[in-house]
């Protein structure tokens, strides 16, 4: 299986670096450039223009290796191409995010309650496939306890549900800098393909598939960036880490490996709420890379920082098993 996966993962990477700088000039033509807020950071605003959407490259090319690796009998099949569909069931609800901030001029894109709407609704469509023909039952298994399982019952869905979205809206908020999102949710695909290899998941092409994609992104996605994902990846990818979690029973393994991810949605949800409430901020800025960047670190930095934060978390997450 080793063999399978280099191959897999290499073929990931060589062709998305070979088709973003094709894509790039692309884009530009058709005027996908980056839509800067004007209320983040006002060293970003240099940013507006850059070519957006690069989910458009990488998701397809994960989709299209993902199945064809799948086909050739690596790994399980309809589980593969279940958690394949999902990541694209999440990066089409990007597509039309990304496409009402272009052509709309709107920077929040979607209403908040649509995109609610329709990242349930791909959940569901999972969940329904999970527990009616994907074999699956409601245990998950609980990090740091030698393997044992929790039977959540009809607490189970509501779970799902929580760490689907949380997730997804996680690596969406965590697409902040140049490169985070890409370096951060990569380190964490290469934690899930070892763990499914520890406990037998058979779904270790589609890890191998995404961490190699997003490295080939990487090379154009990394400071200065020369393309950044846009929803349609950031969304595509948090679907894909939460459906590859969903499956392989470690939901729970999100809070570890994910931290990145939690640490964002957690510090948005604590400024809104404290502004609301006394009308002044915990944070710098929000999300949490941000908070960083005012407080003097360099885009860089924090990128790095974050992505050796969720190595160490990914070595203990591995050994929580």
């Amino acid at each position: 299986m080793g063999y399978k996966l280099t191959i897999a993962f290499a073929a990931a990477l060589a062709v998305t670096a070979l088709a973003v700088p094709l894509a790039i000039p692309a884009l530009r033509r058709m005027k996908f450039g980056q839509f800067v807020r004007d209320d983040g950071p006002q060293s970003h605003l240099v940013k507006a223009g850059t070519p957006t959407m690069g989910g458009v490259v990488f998701m397809p090319v994960i989709l299209v290796v993902g199945l064809l690796f799948a086909v050739l009998g690596w790994g399980n099949m309809g589980a593969v191409v279940a958690v394949l569909l999902t990541g694209a069931g999440f990066a089409a609800i990007g597509f039309v995010d990304d496409y009402i901030k272009v052509f709309k001029k709107r920077s929040l894109g979607f209403r908040a309650y649509q995109k609610l709407a329709a990242q349930i609704l791909v959940t569901g469509a999972y969940v329904a496939y999970l527990l009616n023909w994907g074999g699956l039952d409601t245990e998950i298994l609980i990090p740091f306890t030698s393997g044992k399982m929790w039977d959540l019952g009809p607490f189970y869905i509501p779970l799902v549900i929580v760490v689907m979205l949380g997730t997804v809206n996680g690596v969406n908020l965590t697409d902040g800098l140049d490169g985070l999102a890409t370096s951060v949710t990569a380190i964490v695909m290469v934690a899930f393909l070892v763990m499914s290899l520890m406990v037998g998941g058979g779904i270790e092409p589609v890890m191998a598939v995404v961490s190699g994609s997003l490295v080939g992104f990487l090379l154009y996605n990394k400071y200065p960036a020369r393309i950044f994902m846009g929803d349609t990846g950031s969304l595509g990818l948090g679907g894909l880490v939460a459906a590859v979690a969903i499956y392989l029973k470690l939901p729970l393994m999100i809070l570890i490996v994910g931290f990145i991810y939690l640490a964002e949605v957690i510090s948005v949800m604590i400024q809104v709420a404290w502004f609301k409430k006394t009308g002044k901020r915990v944070f710098k800025m929000a999300p949490l890379h941000h908070h960083f960047e005012e407080s003097g670190w360099k885009e860089t930095k924090v990128t790095t920082v974050f992505a050796l934060v969720t190595s160490a978390l990914a070595i203990v997450g591995i050994l929580s098993i």
